[in-house]
């Protein structure tokens, strides 16, 4: 079989710099929302009178629907245009955030954050996908340095945002702020982007979507409730993952046959390219390390330190805005010496700030933890661009969508396993310290001291990694689109 490569012009049209900054800004809005919820938790317990157990779901049921919807976008994107995808992302976003708003109890918000998970799952690789198609490979790195602010950013200030509403204003302006801005980006989106459909034209798989529920939204669910300190979520999450993998083992057999007939939901093709596969690893592993600390920070900053919701929040601002600050200049630099010159040291400087987490305590000065802080943002800066547009750089112009689709599928978890991982850990710590006879605060202190412990062995995976990635030839000047159709085939 063959699979056909696809040249992008040398320069952007306004069109096409409209189309990108329109995906840009409506991307950012839905990923903001993924972290804004986590602060607001412990109030909307009060709110509804439901248990911690209960009110977790307002977070677990997003990134499960996120897990289950993510692996199906390289189906949509590959036979949509477009403009149709972004209006049925933004519209499920949209109106999944005013239902939220108004929300009059517990089960219409749980519903609400399914609907608004379902739109944010599509958008990642819609943005990534776009920009594959419309940008020279040459200059990506730019570009991409933009979805860094999307994919790192994002994330990192939900918990400061929602801190800062939460201080003068009720939970519900946490949805009422951001739905004129997702409503005014559908408007001028569906106004703008472009209807040309895309090019294939095969049947959905239903067998495929069936199996990938299970599959995913298993895995996320196993992941998530793993670190549990309850013995009976910690069996059903074990139970959850060995049911999860059986299914997955099936998907991707699934996926083998009928990618053979370009009719697979997510074609895993993009494997077959060694830089691509080398480059999802090293995310994951960012990605372990970036939402674990997202956890483990205002855990310490409140649980030891005693600060607020909005004091933590301000603190770990500086960080976020460095990275966003930063990830277009690093961009540019990717296009001119290209990963692994950026990712070494990006990887040691993050190793080192993990390792440095492991010795706070109660005394640490709090301007050392946000220089820790803005050092570990400065790292992943370096970090996340290179990677992602070195892993997606190679692939030939027919498995954009699904490459895109895949990388945000191990993104969502690689963030689950972070934080099931890491709070596990803590936990455990924590629970042995004080049983060693080492009061409240000390034990707690030794609990984050392990679970830092481990982010910083994890970071140290970066650097392993980072030392076989190679500065790769454009798929318009090399047969990479040729080799994955011989190994298909």
């Amino acid at each position: 079989m063959t699979i056909a490569t696809q040249k992008t012009p040398e320069r952007l049209s306004s069109k096409d710099r409209t189309t990108i900054a329109v995906l840009l800004v409506s991307t950012f809005v839905v990923i903001l929302n993924e972290t804004i919820m986590n602060v607001a938790l412990p109030r909307l317990m009060h709110q509804f009178d439901v248990s911690s157990s209960t009110i977790q779901w307002l977070a677990t049921a997003f990134l499960l629907t996120m897990s289950v919807v993510i692996p199906a976008t390289g189906y949509l994107l590959s036979r949509l245009s477009i403009r149709t995808v972004f209006i049925l992302a933004m519209g499920l976003f949209s109106t999944g955030t005013l239902l939220a708003g108004l929300a009059p109890g517990f089960e219409v918000l749980l519903l609400a954050r399914v609907v608004q998970a379902s739109g944010t799952a599509i958008m990642l690789p819609l943005l990534m996908t776009t920009i594959l198609d419309l940008v020279p490979s040459h200059r990506r790195g730019a570009i991409m340095g933009n979805v860094s602010i999307v994919i790192s950013v994002a994330p990192a200030i939900g918990p400061t945002l929602s801190g800062i509403i939460l201080n003068s204003l009720s939970w519900r302006f946490m949805f009422l702020l951001v739905l004129p801005v997702a409503v005014i980006a559908l408007i001028v989106g569906a106004r703008l982007l472009t209807t040309e459909n895309q090019r294939a034209s095969s049947k959905l798989s239903i067998p495929s979507v069936l199996i990938s529920i299970p599959a995913f939204g298993g895995l996320v669910y196993g992941l998530s409730g793993i670190g549990s300190q309850d013995n009976t979520t910690q069996q059903i999450a074990l139970l959850s993952l060995v049911i999860s993998l059986l299914f997955m083992a099936a998907f991707v057999l699934l996926q083998l046959r009928l990618q053979r007939k370009d009719s697979a939901l997510l074609d895993l093709r993009p494997f077959l390219i060694p830089q691509f596969t080398l480059a999802l690893a090293l995310m994951v592993l960012a990605m372990v390390a970036l939402f674990g600390v997202i956890i483990l920070l205002p855990m310490y900053l409140q649980n030891v330190r005693g600060l607020d919701v909005l004091t933590t929040g301000l603190m770990l601002l500086p960080g976020g805005l460095l990275m966003g600050l930063l990830a277009p200049w690093v961009g540019k630099l990717f296009d001119r010496v290209g990963a692994r010159p950026l990712l070494m040291p990006g990887g040691a400087l993050l190793s080192l700030a993990l390792f440095s987490y492991t010795r706070l305590d109660e005394n640490t000065p709090l301007l050392m933890i946000i220089g820790l802080h803005l050092l570990m943002s400065l790292a992943l800066a370096f970090i996340f661009t290179p990677a992602f547009t070195a892993g997606l750089n190679p692939l030939p112009h027919s498995l954009h969508s699904h490459g895109s689709a895949v990388l945000s599928t191990l993104q969502q978890l690689g963030a689950a396993a972070g934080t099931a991982l890491l709070v596990g850990v803590m936990a455990a710590g924590t629970v042995a310290a004080g049983a060693a006879g080492k009061d409240e605060i000390a034990a707690q202190v030794s609990g984050l001291s392990n679970a830092f412990t481990v982010a910083a062995c994890v970071s140290v995976g970066i650097v392993v990694i980072a030392a076989f990635m190679r500065k790769v030839d454009f798929p318009e000047d090399n047969d990479a689109a040729a080799e994955v159709a011989a190994v298909a085939s």
